[in-house]
């Protein structure tokens, strides 16, 4: 098999988050919090993953594309079932822990009387009117009726013999799934219990004296539906209109799966199954108690701040903190970022300061998810409000945050801002911003190229890169991205980026080509890149002759990976790691050894066919040698990692890397540790 399936290579992924949550050595509530991020990103895997290898069967154009999609599916649910089966175990021990550390997370059958008549109380004045049972009949639609991925009971009502269902919603958008009981015990442990079990414990305050019963019982359950759309074609809607249309099949979208409570009795599990109309190729997946564990990521800490991983405090760069203007600082010199060991807060106070500086006349810039309170939204308004030009493209189909920018266009439009929607058919996934400021006479420009999102919230726990230039040659090829933004069917020459879809697979087919060449001549030969996702063929074939060729390849990916490494003939000279730990690993960069003249680039494009092909990404070649080799030391750390790094070999085992003699080196620390005294050291003192 010359390629890994991408979807089992997303599984072997999130098995890496697992093993973070079975790590004794990551503080309690660390682990709990893994098990949320396990959770979530299960539930987008079935949404985006598993919904499409379904569509595949039912559509297969032919026996063969028909057969590989079930056998795919077959093996995509075994491995689901046996990661939910590691989740419970895991669940139980960090239980068990936190118990040792004065955290008891209780169901209702170990509370107190006391506690009891508490939180009947607290149902009552809190929990109860948010809850409105849906009493199912033989005409209830409950695939429309149930919502995505809520946290649902299903609760049997038994009278003399009949028995009828109810679905209840856990009301977790208005309360914390997570309720500590304000009792102190001798020993000061702390109480915890979940809302549902505080459900349950009141079930019958729910229906006494409303639906007639002998006795209930209640099981959790979730569904999660295909989050696939099409975009309605009317050319008398507005491109808002058209997006609000398609997002309304996503609420009537066909059932993918079904997780329930593994006790849950055989005839409510089939009635449950034939209302949701599920198929011999939706997933059931049975599990422990508690449904939509995701909600385990924002577990309090409710101990010692030993449970919690040590802060990490942002750092502030010293060119920019040097400089009272944000442009003397980028003009005297390229700037370079790495969140979340930098601040965001640059970034911020880069928008803040062209909002209100006499001499900036225009911002542009590229919104694909925003923060819901942005401070740079805010100050772009402010921006318009001081007479500068402002234009936002806004990717309206930026996945699951979709209704987030559709309100975020409109708001902008009310505003004043000049909002664009981009090219139709192609995603703009690019992380731009041009400023045009008038310097004595003359029109001077600035640019940020990044890996990452523009969102103050995820730049707090996503590793990603920002630079910032005023190099007249990078600044005339953002603008011409900006042009081609509004006018794709103009030719444009990038000399600088690596522009999806114009130049990026060429330039990167060339680059690669050139290392093959140097190896062939007997010269050094090396590539180096880290990623999200390297699952595009065409690139992994490339990257394979490389390997026959004699180039060392290095690749440091967290997600999917469909090249095999390691495989005797074909990737022998390919080495690929992968590392989950307390910062998610969200940049892309690729470096090549160029015999000696390096070329090293960040970017926001994946190696995938949909980041080379279908959507506008941008890449940007680092010219400053200081900056280089900070990104040089930043990967060689990643590399050297000792203690959460993991072989991705041909079968994706996710062996830690062996540490044998060397010394213990957890690479998210070191980086920091670097950092911080790049920071504080003289300039030129530290590499």
């Amino acid at each position: 098999m010359k390629f890994f399936p991408k979807e089992l290579s997303w599984l072997a992924f999130n098995e890496r988050v697992l093993q973070e949550a079975a790590d004794k050595s990551v503080p309690v509530v660390e682990r709990m919090r893994f098990l949320g991020i396990f959770s979530a990103n299960m539930d987008e895997f079935f949404r985006v993953r598993v919904a499409d290898v379904r569509r595949k069967i039912f559509y297969a154009q032919t026996p063969s594309e028909h057969e590989q999609a079930e056998k795919l599916m077959s093996q995509i649910q075994q491995t689901v079932v046996r990661q939910q089966e590691r989740f419970e175990a895991i669940y139980q021990d960090v239980i068990k822990a936190l118990a040792k550390k004065n955290i008891a997370v209780i169901d209702e059958t170990q509370t107190t009387e006391q506690e009891r008549e508490w939180l009947t109380q607290y149902f009552h004045e809190k929990i109860k009117r948010y809850i409105v049972p849906l009493l199912i009949g033989p005409t209830t639609n409950m695939i429309q009726a149930i919502n995505q991925d809520a946290t649902y009971m299903c609760v049997e009502i038994k009278l003399g013999k009949s028995v009828r269902y109810a679905a209840l919603e856990v009301p977790t958008d208005e309360l914390s799934r997570f309720l500590k009981l304000p009792f102190k015990s001798l020993k000061r442990k702390k109480r915890v219990i979940m809302l549902d079990n505080v459900i349950r414990l009141c079930i019958d305050e729910l229906f006494k004296g409303i639906v007639p019963y002998d006795s209930l019982r209640a099981f959790s359950f979730k569904m999660t539906r295909d989050s696939e759309y099409r975009l309605p074609h009317d050319i008398d809607q507005s491109v808002l209109e058209r997006m609000e249309e398609g997002l309304r099949q996503r609420f009537e979208a066909e059932p993918v799966r079904l997780v329930y409570d593994s006790s849950m009795p055989k005839d409510m599990l089939y009635f449950l199954h034939h209302q949701l109309g599920l198929t011999t190729h939706d997933s059931l997946v049975a599990g422990g108690r508690y449904r939509n564990t995701r909600d385990f990521a924002s577990f309090q800490n409710w101990g010692h701040k030993s449970l919690l991983n040590p802060p990490m405090p942002p750092l502030e760069h010293p060119h920019f903190v040097k400089h009272r203007s944000v442009f003397d600082a980028i003009a005297e010199q390229d700037i370079l970022l790495y969140y979340p060991y930098h601040k965001f807060a640059h970034l911020t106070e880069v928008i803040r300061q062209a909002a209100y500086d006499p001499l900036v006349q225009s911002i542009q810039i590229c919104i694909y998810r925003v923060a819901p309170h942005s401070r740079i939204v805010h100050s772009l308004v402010e921006a318009v409000n001081n007479g500068k030009k402002v234009t936002v493209l806004v990717e309206l189909q930026a996945r699951f945050d979709e209704e987030a920018n559709i309100e975020w266009a409109k708001r902008m439009t009310h505003e004043g801002i000049r909002v664009i929607f981009g090219i139709q058919g192609l995603k703009v996934h690019s992380k731009l911003i041009l400023i045009k400021r008038k310097e004595q006479k003359t029109l001077k420009r600035y640019a940020h190229i990044g890996t990452g999102n523009f969102n103050e919230k995820t730049a707090q726990i996503y590793t990603d890169f920002s630079l910032f230039t005023a190099d007249r040659s990078i600044c005339e090829d953002v603008e011409q991205v900006f042009q081609y933004l509004e006018a794709p069917y103009r030719r444009f020459r990038f000399n600088h980026l690596l522009v999806s879809p114009v130049n990026s697979r060429d330039r990167l087919d060339d680059l690669i080509e050139t290392e093959i060449v140097h190896a062939q001549q007997g010269k050094r030969a090396e590539i180096f890149v880290k990623v999200n996702n390297l699952v595009d063929e065409g690139i992994i074939t490339r990257l394979y002759r490389a390997s026959r060729a004699g180039v060392r390849v290095r690749a440091i990916v967290r997600g999917m990976c469909a090249l095999r490494a390691g495989v005797a003939g074909v990737s022998e000279n390919i080495e690929i790691i992968s590392i989950v730990d307390r910062f998610l690993e969200h940049p892309r960069v690729y470096c090549f050894h160029n015999a000696g003249q390096e070329r090293i680039f960040i970017s926001s494009a994946d190696l995938m066919a949909r980041n080379l092909d279908d959507r506008v990404e941008v890449g940007c070649q680092i010219q400053a040698q200081e900056l280089q080799q900070q990104i040089k030391t930043i990967l060689e750390l990643q590399w050297q990692d000792t203690t959460k790094a993991r072989v991705l070999d041909a079968e994706q085992k996710n062996t830690y890397r062996p540490r044998g003699n060397r010394k213990k080196i957890r690479s998210q620390l070191a980086i920091y540790d670097y950092l911080k005294a790049q920071a504080q050291a003289p300039k030129g003192t530290v590499e």
